[in-house]
C-alpha cells in the first residue's frame, strides 16, 4: 500500500520521480537538476495558492542550491530533508539512491522556515558561544542541531538563517546542547 502525500513533491528529476512513486501515491514536479528557473518559481507559486509545496531535493550543493531558490520565490513551502549518509549508492548521492523509510522519516519532519519573521533572536556570536561555529568540534554540534530540528546539512551561515527563520532560541539550543 502507498503512502498517501496530498502535497506537491518538487524534486530534481525523473529518477527521483520514478522512485518515489514505487512507494508514495503523490503528484510530484521535476525542475529538471539545477536547471530551475523563475517558470518554475512562477508555477509552483500558483500551485502554493491551492496545495501545499514539499521541497525534497539531493543533499548536496546543487540539492541545496535549488532548495534556497525556490525558498526565497515561493512562500510557505515544506522543506523535507533526506540525510546524506543514507541517500548513497554506487557513489551517487541523491533522492533516488535514499531507502523508502528515509524518504518517509524526511516528509514526516519537513519544517517551513518564516521569512517573515523579522525579530531574529540568533547572532553569529550566540553561534560561536554555543560552539557552534569557530570551534574544532563545531561541525558534529552543528549535526545535532540539524537532525534536532531536521534542517538537512548546515554551515554557519545557512544554520544561523534556518534557526532564525524558525524562530529558535539560544536557550532551547543551550538545553539541547548541554543535555
Amino acid at each position: 500500500m502507498k503512502t498517501k502525500i496530498n502535497d506537491l513533491i518538487v524534486v530534481e528529476g525523473k529518477t527521483d520521480i520514478d522512485f518515489l512513486s514505487s512507494f508514495l501515491d503523490a503528484n510530484f514536479y521535476s525542475v529538471n537538476g539545477s536547471a530551475v528557473n523563475e517558470k518554475d518559481a512562477q508555477y509552483l507559486s500558483k500551485v502554493s495558492e491551492k496545495t501545499g509545496i514539499i521541497i525534497l531535493t539531493d543533499p548536496d550543493f546543487p540539492g541545496e542550491k535549488i532548495r534556497n531558490y525556490l525558498n526565497e520565490n515561493i512562500a510557505n513551502v515544506k522543506n523535507a530533508y533526506v540525510r546524506k549518509e543514507y541517500s548513497i549508492k554506487k557513489n551517487k548521492v541523491g533522492v533516488a539512491e535514499s531507502t523508502k523509510s528515509e524518504v518517509l522519516r524526511a516528509l514526516e519532519n519537513y519544517v517551513i522556515y518564516n521569512k517573515e519573521n523579522k525579530d531574529y533572536n540568533l547572532s553569529n556570536y550566540d553561534l560561536y558561544e554555543l560552539g557552534l561555529i569557530g570551534n574544532e568540534n563545531s561541525k558534529e554540534l552543528r549535526k545535532i542541531v540539524d537532525e534536532t530540528y531536521h534542517t538537512g546539512k548546515s554551515n554557519g551561515k545557512s544554520l544561523l538563517k534556518k534557526l532564525n527563520c524558525l524562530n529558535v532560541r539560544k536557550e532551547e539550543l543551550e538545553k539541547l546542547l548541554n543535555a
